[in-house]
């Protein structure tokens, strides 16, 4: 069965238009089918969405599941073409992600894998996604592909992509609100605060640096008394922000507020702040989650977390050639503008 290179285009997942990493990497796939000339729409258990269908969302207890097949089956049956962003992927509602397959069954659908169970210690004992025969699946690194295929399921390889000319943010704004000194060195965790994020290990680097600590997400999955713990232990080594600048501040108000950019992570199924942090031109120090070394080897050069040496002599005196091949890998393998050519050629073969 071969795709449609037209038509409507529904994205459904369990949440879209927040700031989380599916609902903005489900963003950037829903522009790019629309430079393809698809007519978007949008189906989500909580956000923002064309439609919303709470029994999607994340937390929803689903009590009347006939009730939600035929609202989920009201919500996509205008659609040509859907694009499923990680609802049946990672079995955060279980219900949910079988109503949505049960839904596409011999309809032409992509199944985008952000994570997969197995990736998640306490979800590792469930199974493979479902798939069927007018399926395509498209995870965004290499581990998960290799993974899949073990599970007998073939699926291609995206990597998330960026707008490669970001625009410039704003650097004293940030640091006046933030209380930063000029002279002062800022780290930035550009992360929620969840076990996985590994906040401990972006506090020793900030720590080993000397530097202010600013962690710019919220705590999450009941990780509230754990971040208190850690800020607890940490005060008199460190100063510690939280949260945004301002209220209407940009990721690129963020990245120019500071100096570094940390990515701590035990686990990412990408991590974001790896390709951003080079576009907008700031050193980053990661820590040791497996799909980072993937991408580390397309060519970037980074700094380790618990080795703060290097990074504090980089800092003293700052190599614009580290900014300049970081930039160029990103713009070599993430570039946005490259994501709708890409997709129109995957489009076109058909198994």
């Amino acid at each position: 069965m071969g795709f449609p290179d037209s038509g409507t285009l529904a994205v459904v997942s369990y949440r879209l238009g927040r700031q989380d990493g599916v609902s903005v990497e489900a963003g950037k796939w829903a522009w790019a089918f629309g430079q393809l000339g698809f007519k978007v729409t949008t189906v989500a258990g909580s956000g923002i969405a064309d439609r919303l269908v709470p029994g999607l969302a994340i937390d929803a207890v689903v009590d009347d599941v006939p009730a939600l097949r035929s609202e989920v089956a009201d919500a996509l049956s205008g659609a040509d073409l859907v694009l499923v962003e990680n609802i049946c992927s990672l079995p955060l509602n279980p219900v949910a992600g079988e109503v949505v397959a049960a839904t596409l069954i011999h309809r032409p659908a992509i199944l985008r894998h952000h994570d997969l169970a197995w990736q998640r210690p306490h979800l590792a004992r469930l199974g493979a996604p479902p798939t069927d025969t007018a399926w395509r699946h498209v995870c965004i690194n290499a581990r998960s592909k290799r993974e899949l295929a073990a599970r007998r399921i073939d699926a291609d390889v995206f990597y998330n992509c960026f707008d490669p000319n970001p625009p410039l943010g704003d650097r004293t704004s940030g640091r006046t609100a933030l209380g930063v000194a000029d002279e002062e060195f800022l780290v930035l965790q550009p992360t929620r605060a969840i076990a996985r994020k590994n906040v401990a290990g972006g506090l020793r680097l900030a720590i080993g640096l000397g530097a202010v600590y600013w962690l710019l997400g919220p705590a999450e999955d009941g990780y509230d008394r754990e971040l208190e713990r850690l800020i607890e232990a940490a005060q008199g080594r460190t100063r510690v922000l939280r949260g945004p600048a301002v209220a209407d501040a940009t990721m690129a108000d963020a990245y120019a507020t500071c100096d570094v950019v940390t990515l701590p992570s035990t686990w990412e199924g990408f991590g974001n702040p790896s390709v951003e942090s080079a576009f907008h031109r700031r050193p980053l120090a990661v820590g040791p989650y497996p799909v980072g070394t993937e991408i580390r080897n397309l060519g970037f050069r980074w700094f380790e977390i618990e080795d703060p040496k290097p990074l504090a002599s980089w800092l003293a005196n700052p190599e614009p050639l580290l900014l300049d091949r970081n930039q160029a890998v990103a713009r070599a393998h993430f570039s946005l503008t490259d994501l709708p050519g890409r997709l129109e050629e995957w489009l076109a073969r058909t198994d």
